[in-house]
């Protein structure tokens, strides 16, 4: 079974870029899964995590840990959705497109708006 479960542990002090940016990454490797459960496209944005590991130590303390909380409730959701079409292709059907292209289309906009937290 796939798990992608967010650090629960609440840590205050400083996080390295790094984790910030391996986070993005494995929710964008969770788009290519829905890709081969759907249809939908799934590109890398390897610029992206660039420009968020060069403003990372720019960003305030309040913006890093925002990034955090709404990346950690995207991975959340993100495991939520791919766990639904896991269980509907367990029951020996496919997940439908639709159902794939919109997972996909929703976890790009929350990506987006989670990579704004540090490059805005």
């Amino acid at each position: 079974m796939l798990h992608l479960l967010a650090d629960q542990t609440p840590e205050r002090a400083q996080q390295p870029y790094a984790e910030a940016v391996a986070r993005l990454a494995s929710i964008r490797h969770a788009l290519r899964l829905v890709q081969t459960l759907g249809d939908g496209p799934s590109p890398d944005l390897p610029d992206e995590d660039q420009a968020i590991a060069r403003r990372w130590d720019e960003a305030g303390e309040a913006a890093r840990r925002r990034f955090d909380q709404r990346s950690a409730e995207l991975v959340g959701a993100t495991a939520a959705g791919l766990q639904a079409l896991l269980a509907t292709r367990d029951t020996g059907t496919r997940p439908h497109p639709e159902a794939s292209k919109f997972l996909v289309d929703q976890i790009r906009r929350e990506l987006a708006d989670v990579a704004r937290v540090v490059l805005d």
